[in-house]
Parts: C-alpha cells; structure tokens; sequence
C-alpha cells in the first residue's frame, strides 16, 4: 500500500459533513404528483416539514391537505389540479410553478394506479389505461419538466427525479394485476435510460421500489387480508410507514444523494429477500 501523504485527509475533515448540511433540502422546489394521498401525502409532508416548497398534483381537489400542510410548516405546499395524462394540463402545471418560482429542482412520479381482473376478462382498454398514467405519463411529464429541472442545476447540485415503482415490477405478484406490475417494471428500466441520457445534463434519476404501505391503492387488500398477515409478507414483519418513504425521497433530493443516479433500492422491509428465502 502507498505511503500516507501529508495531508491527504484533508478533504474529509475540512468538508461541511452537518447532518442539515448533507440531508437537508431547505428551499427546494418540489413537485409531487399524486402527492394527496398515501406514500405520495408522506413524501409530501417530509418534505414541508423540511422546508421545501412543495407543488402537489393531483386529478382531485387536495388544497384542504396542502393547507394542512402548509400551516405545518416550515416549509409550504401547493395544491395543483391536473391529469397528468393530459399534456396540456401537465403544461399549464409546470407553467404555474416555473412563474411562481423560475425552477423546479425535484419531481417525484408518484401518481398511479392500478386494475385487477382475471385474465380472460382483462380487456387490452383496461390495460393501456394502467400503462399511459404509470408509464407514458411519467416519460412525458419528466420530459415536459426539463427546462425548468436544468434552469439552475448543477454538477455540484443536480436536480432530481425520483420515480416510484414497486417490487411488484421486481417480482410478479400473485393477483390479477397484470398491466401494474408490468408498468412498474417499465418504470424502472426507464429510469435507467433516463439517468443514462440526462447525467451530463445535471439531472440524476432514481427508483424507489415500495413493498407494502398503508396507502388508498393498498387499503383494500390490507383489509382483506389482514395488517398483520400482510405485514408479515416482510422480512420486518411491519407495513412501511411516513418517516420510511420521505426518508428515502430526502436523501436521494439533498447533498448527500448528488452523485447518485441510475440505481434503485427496494423499500420492502426485506420483502424481496424474505420471500425467497421461503422458496
């Protein structure tokens, strides 16, 4: 091994390694679609309370939770209707944020939604409807947002996009949900091109494959089945919760997440591993 040179920690003990410093996202401009309900409300109010300002999009009317929000504090968060489908709405959305603000530093694709059906009954509609709002609507908006996620990005401090998939898209479920799943598994190759093309452009692009929260799409089946049985399904043996998700969506927006991109991390509680190690 090379000799020590003198000196040559220097660039540790000198950095600003504070955990504000490194995690915090004061300032940041934050777009979260479907940001009004389940993992998308959590991630929205981690960053608020974190004093990010925060655009929530949604098809809904969720300035009651926005206001609630807001008055949280210290941070602020702003209702947007919009069908992120549609791109004139989606267009109008960003239109909104870049007059108010003149950049956009972080968009979460968190909207989506889901279909169950037997195979023989799930039509080619119903499945083209789940791929264009988890799919081409993700694809879409991200290239939408571009010029306003570069306005003032850098090496240093890239803007972000953080997509969130599933481990459904890591391994096929045992329901009838066949596009979801299929979907999610498209997200995460896409995040991938997307890091790939957008690095030297100073925007990273990350996935968060979520297992199992207490969120509007998952609350009828975690009735069904159980809490406990479904919490069971993770190596934990618990559903994953706000501090989790937000967690996750704060490091990969602040300094310490600047020099990731391409990668994604199962949020599972171990589910991925824990059902294997049963087969």
């Amino acid at each position: 091994m090379p000799k020590a040179l003198e000196g040559e920690n220097a660039a540790a003990t000198e950095a600003d390694l504070n955990v504000n410093t490194i995690f915090g996202v004061k300032g940041k401009v934050v777009l979260v679609t479907g940001g009004g309900s389940g993992i998308g409300a959590m991630i929205s109010s981690g960053y608020v309370q974190n004093g990010a300002k925060v655009y929530v999009a949604s098809r809904k009317d969720i300035s009651g939770y926005a206001a609630e929000l807001t008055s949280k504090g210290p941070g602020s968060c702003v209702s947007l209707k919009c069908d992120i489908t549609k791109d004139d709405q989606c267009q109008a959305m960003l239109k909104a944020i870049e007059d108010a603000n003149g950049q956009l530093n972080v968009l979460v694709n968190n909207s989506g939604t889901n279909f169950s059906a037997p195979l023989g009954n799930y039509s080619r509609n119903d499945f083209s409807k789940v791929m264009q709002t988890n799919v081409d609507a993700v694809f879409a908006l991200t290239q939408m947002a571009l010029p306003l996620l570069q306005m003032n990005a850098s090496k240093e401090d890239p803007a972000r996009v953080i997509n969130i998939a599933s481990i459904n898209g890591v391994r096929a479920p045992g329901l009838d949900t066949f596009a979801y799943s299929t979907s999610k598994a498209a997200v995460r190759m896409l995040s991938q091109h997307l890091a790939s093309a957008l690095g030297r452009s100073h925007v990273t692009v990350n996935t968060i494959n979520p297992g199992s929260f207490m969120s509007r799409m998952m609350r009828g089946l975690i009735q069904a089945v159980g809490e406990e049985n479904t919490a069971a399904t993770s190596g934990l043996n618990r559903l994953g919760g706000p501090v989790d998700v937000a967690g996750a969506c704060l490091f990969l927006s602040s300094a310490a997440g600047s020099y990731l991109t391409g990668t994604e991390f199962a949020l599972d509680g171990g589910a991925l591993v824990h059902h294997m190690s049963r087969m």
